[in-house]
């Protein structure tokens, strides 16, 4: 049973300046909004940027999710002292978007990673204790209350994800240069686990080290469990940045579609049905789309022959979302990542024949780049990012889209 911490965590007592932009003033030149005059529900649409009086303060937003009473929560790393390693920064905001509170973790908690997970009337994510390396799962009320962590037999985390109620965590072994991909109860408890070595050889495992640390390029490692019921990651194996299926039983992988060693690969994924996928991949510095695609399960591919529509727009090896959507009488999937010009772009394509059906862009004059979206109870979007305050300080910034503004996006 996990209980309540108490006397734990420190509970930030610096005052946090709100920076609020609504819908009916600059907010419509932001996200292309109507402008109707009609009284507008400060829930349905806003743009939110968490300042801190703290001038060298610097947050890395990681995931939003909307919350029972329809507030949000933002998980965060942020810089700390002690550690090559970044910290743990949870903060709550009500239904319109306005700061609640927040929580810094100790130092000791370190590396926390996406995403958001909703089991048990509980939120839940992976982070890292900072000595031991190993791997924790820590719950946090909706009113941003954090539990007592579980600790997890297995080291690095690089992803998680729900699979009914169960937990699918990636994670990676410096001893035995493994990634390891383990499914795990409710409780935390380890119900099978599976060991994919990376390769052997010098330098073979700096771009994952370079990763965690934050020296170098941020992988979209994720892993996840196809609409054909395999099981998969995106990840190092055998010397390539791959998407490996697998079963639990077999100690070789079932499929691998591989990338270009750590120079190209999958750069999100979201299962639709069956083996199909809406995907976009990376490759030196390219980005595209694939927004309906058929991804073999099972033998050995390669990523490079799926091809893809060529995302010039966006900043090369771009950091990419992928959620689906139904607006009106149209299922869509939504995409989510920067523009060269420092814009935060989302695009949707209809998922029954993968067309495009419209763009939209958010920020101005300020650089915005994207983090994560998440589908709202209303049927709108909530779009993390990150943004920088007087062009110096990092700060977390939240839009909302409302279903008018997602369904405008559509090209008549």
């Amino acid at each position: 049973m996990i209980k309540k911490i108490e006397n734990i965590f420190i509970q930030t007592t610096h005052k946090i300046a709100i920076f609020s932009i609504l819908v009916v003033t600059l907010f419509c030149v932001l996200s292309g909004c109507s402008n109707d005059s009609d009284e507008v529900d400060p829930a349905l649409a806003f743009l939110k940027i968490y300042d801190d009086a703290r001038f060298n303060a610097s947050y890395i937003p990681l995931d939003v999710i909307q919350t029972e009473d329809e507030g949000y929560l933002i998980l965060s790393g942020t810089r700390i002292e002690s550690s090559d390693f970044v910290g743990v920064y949870v903060m709550k905001a009500d239904k319109d978007g306005n700061f609640i509170s927040d929580i810094q973790f100790p130092e000791t908690v370190v590396h926390p990673v996406g995403k958001w997970m909703y089991l048990n009337d509980t939120y839940y994510f992976f982070c890292m204790n900072a000595s031991s390396l190993g791997v924790q799962l820590y719950g946090v009320t909706q009113n941003g209350n954090v539990l007592d962590p579980i600790d997890i037999n297995t080291t690095y985390p690089m992803h998680a994800s729900l699979d009914g109620n169960q937990f699918l965590l990636l994670s990676y072994s410096n001893n035995s240069k493994s990634t390891i991909l383990s499914l795990l109860n409710s409780d935390g408890a380890m119900q099978m686990s599976k060991s994919f070595t990376i390769g052997t050889g010098e330098g073979i495992e700096e771009p994952i080290i370079n990763h965690f640390t934050r020296t170098g390029k941020q992988y979209p490692f994720t892993c996840g469990k196809s609409g054909d019921g395999s099981y998969y990651f995106n990840g190092f194996y055998n010397y390539t940045f791959s998407l490996v299926f697998t079963d639990f039983v077999s100690d070789d992988p079932t499929g691998v579609v591989q990338g270009q060693q750590e120079k190209g690969g999958f750069s999100a994924l979201y299962p639709l049905t069956g083996n199909i996928f809406a995907a976009s991949r990376f490759n030196f510095g390219d980005n595209f789309t694939l927004p309906k695609t058929a991804i073999n399960t099972t033998g050995i591919s390669s990523g490079v022959d799926l091809g893809g529509n060529s995302s010039l727009e966006w900043i090369p090896d771009a950091h990419v979302g992928i959620e689906r959507l139904s607006l009106a009488t149209q299922d869509v999937v939504f995409y989510g990542s920067t523009t060269k010009n420092s814009q935060i772009m989302l695009s949707l394509y209809d998922t029954n024949d993968g067309t495009w059906k419209g763009t939209d862009y958010l920020g101005y004059l300020s650089p915005y780049f994207f983090v994560s979206m998440k589908p709202t109870v209303d049927k709108g979007l909530a779009v993390l990012g990150l943004t920088s305050v007087a062009g110096r300080f990092n700060r977390i910034c939240l839009f909302k889209l409302s279903e008018k503004d997602l369904s405008e996006m559509i090209q008549q």
